[in-house]
């Protein structure tokens, strides 16, 4: 018996009335956070919210496959065909420094260029590229626009809850849990938490061992998907520095980066998940991970990166002045969901902010030679 994919429709999204007014709550507490950090970040320039310490950018090409099954060749992957791309390695926290206090959660985002139709952000329509902002976690631990209020306090927040040892840990965990002390007992953020400690407890690992996902749902054309980037075996078992250590030197994600694109070329499969069953693979609830039982990723398209030198800071620079957005997708790909609604505006109005403080422009380039030259052979 073949199996069914549900079909989208827009009522696989939940209706939240206070949306817009939380939103433009958590737009405000970010832009400050953004502006607080050109002098508390330790750089001297705004940083990002999340994902604020990028390990690299790195110059690739995406394979469009062919001879996908219909289910899968929906959107851009209707089209075989080859597109330029860049990636940006990152870790996900809102704060720069050392590697060792800022943990394991790691993202790859990935800006395709070349890919025709208009864009889901109405400020830059027919910009021709098309991103993901994945994350290396199958779950989030934020569901709603109503928890990122408090959820967003506590990870800007973190090093100070931290540093005081075991009772400010305990006082970070009651204060997830509880909301800040304003949700009700009932309502209390367990599934989230727990959410959080699996994440937390991903061990260190090269950034190209890790698989990266798209954290919520999104549509796939006329389905509902998950993505997931995840690296090709036999470019994972050619890795030479596999193993991770944050406590033994300042740096050690972006060395071993690119170190290992220094010396041999490297891939992902671009993986896609179609949802069969609303109930065990909900698009509202990001803490839940889709059962590959029920549906196996299957590979849509092969993401390669060849041999080239990252080592310089201009690279740093480069990859400083670009934005990455799941919004920047066309429609048959919209992201779904209550928090992946929220990261519209809210990525949106953290780029604008962090554009205009370090003077950079706020262009979306056309070309990824605009950015980094094609690495020669």
């Amino acid at each position: 018996m073949a199996t069914q994919f549900v079909r989208y429709t827009p009522d696989v999204e939940d209706e939240d009335p206070d949306f817009d007014r939380n939103l433009q709550t958590v737009i405000k507490k970010t832009e400050g956070y953004i502006a607080e950090s050109v002098s508390a970040g330790g750089t001297g320039r705004a940083l990002r919210d999340a994902h604020a310490k990028g390990y690299g950018l790195v110059r690739g090409e995406v394979e469009i496959l062919d001879g996908l099954p219909a289910e899968y060749a929906q959107g851009i992957y209707a089209t075989p065909g080859t597109h330029d791309a860049l990636i940006r390695f990152s870790n996900g926290s809102p704060h720069a420094g050392a590697d060792a206090r800022l943990g394991s959660a790691t993202g790859l985002a990935l800006k395709m260029f070349g890919v025709p139709g208009p864009t889901l952000l109405e400020d830059e329509p027919d910009t021709g590229t098309f991103d993901y902002a994945n994350i290396n976690g199958p779950v989030f631990f934020c569901n709603t626009i109503e928890h990122y209020l408090f959820i967003q306090d506590l990870f800007l927040n973190a090093p100070s809850y931290f540093s005081q040892g075991r009772p400010g840990a305990r006082r970070f965990y009651t204060d997830f849990v509880t909301g800040k002390g304003t949700l009700d007992r009932d309502d209390w953020a367990w599934d989230e938490f727990l959410a959080f400690l699996r994440l937390s407890k991903i061990p260190p690992a090269n950034v190209l061992l890790s698989s990266y996902w798209t954290m919520g749902a999104v549509r796939h054309g006329d389905h509902i998907a998950k993505v997931r980037i995840t690296p090709d075996a036999s470019s994972a078992a050619a890795v030479v520095r596999r193993a991770i250590d944050p406590s033994s030197a300042e740096e050690v994600f972006r060395p071993a980066l690119q170190d290992e694109l220094r010396e041999r070329p490297y891939a992902f499969d671009i993986q896609v998940q179609l949802c069969t069953d609303l109930e065990r693979m909900p698009v509202e609830d990001t803490t839940v991970e889709w059962p590959e039982r029920l549906s196996p990723p299957v590979t849509v398209a092969r993401l390669r990166l060849p041999r080239q030198d990252i080592s310089g800071p201009e690279n740093l620079e480069k990859m400083d002045a670009l934005s990455f957005t799941p919004w920047r997708v066309t429609a048959e790909h919209r992201p779904l969901g209550n928090i992946m609604r929220a990261r519209k505006e809210v990525y949106r109005h953290s780029s604008v902010e962090r554009h205009k403080l370090n003077r950079q422009p706020r262009t979306e380039p056309r070309s990824a030679d605009e950015i980094l030259p094609r690495p020669t052979p």
